[in-house]
């Protein structure tokens, strides 16, 4: 099962780095992709990210310049034409994104061709010919095995507050929430507090990212004002401990579902991933925050 699973995976990208490839200049939506590949929108680009090794962003730049460079070699257009048709306002902003990827200016490198080299990637796509199909190899598991484990939780119901805008904004959010929760006297020892990730920051706008600062109350809580009531599905989940700081949580996300997910034999389920928090970033080193991350399965034989 693990091994079909790991094989339906490789396809399933395949499939979406062929359609990237043939449509390079095109306005290419992560929707349809995911729909290409039969992931679910919540967690395809996570996917994506674990098993290519870049993001979707990344990936199609990368080709693009790759695209570049070769119509430098092989063509007579001048360099900002290609910059133009590479996707660039400007002759400048072209520039310092192919120096930063060839390590040359596109003048110096159409001169010396023959002594650059394409990027290393770890997945091994690099832009090909029309019709030729990308050599992909998944990114593979590195040092230790992940310790992910599959639990099956109940419904949880929370109290939440939502901040919509980037994550590093969430603090304020945060204080205000447990501002209004503290004298209420709310917070007991069985009290969990959790964030839910409805967004991907590698995809949405940081302005238009939604997250709920969450905390689990019993039937007794009624909404009021800016705090809302919601339950977070039960099921299977699989979970694996972060250790260090927020910033990297979209690393243990992109593990679990490129990289844990393909030889799991489990699929996961399109509802929104969810944090359990164990210390807080007011009395605890950043190298030392604790936090659970949970990404919804769906049930076994569905």
């Amino acid at each position: 099962m693990k091994a079909e699973t790991r094989q339906v995976y490789q396809e399933r990208i395949l499939r979406v780095l062929v359609h990237i490839q043939q449509h390079l200049d095109e306005d290419i939506r992560l929707e349809d992709l995911a729909a290409l590949a039969h992931f679910s929108p919540y967690h395809f680009h996570r996917i994506f990210r674990g098993m290519v090794g870049e993001s979707l962003k990344e990936h199609i730049r990368r080709l693009r310049l790759e695209r570049a460079a070769g119509r430098l070699r092989h063509s007579r257009w001048c360099v900002t034409e290609v910059a133009f048709d590479a996707g660039y306002e400007t002759h400048e902003a072209f520039t310092r994104s192919f120096r930063d990827m060839f390590g040359v200016c596109p003048s110096l490198y159409r001169s010396n061709h023959r002594s650059q080299s394409l990027p290393e990637v770890p997945c091994k796509v690099h832009f090909g010919l029309e019709g030729e199909t990308p050599c992909f190899q998944p990114i593979a598991l590195g040092g230790q095995a992940m310790n992910v484990q599959i639990k099956r939780i109940e419904p949880m119901r929370v109290a939440f507050m939502r901040n919509i805008g980037p994550y590093s904004s969430c603090k304020h959010t945060w204080d205000k929430f447990m501002t209004w929760v503290g004298p209420k006297g709310l917070i007991t020892p069985q009290t969990v507090l959790l964030g839910i990730c409805h967004d991907d920051p590698e995809v949405t706008p940081p302005e238009k990212i939604r997250y709920d600062a969450c905390m689990t109350v019993d039937e007794d809580f009624s909404p009021q004002g800016d705090v809302g009531v919601q339950v977070i599905p039960g099921g299977d989940y699989a979970v694996m401990t972060h250790i260090g700081p927020y910033d990297n949580l979209g690393d243990t996300f992109a593990a679990i579902c490129g990289q844990w997910g393909p030889q799991s034999g489990r699929e996961f389920r399109s509802s929104p991933c969810f944090e359990i928090y164990f210390n807080s970033p007011d009395d605890t080193k950043p190298q030392d925050l604790r936090t659970d991350v949970y990404v919804p399965l769906e049930p076994l034989n569905q």
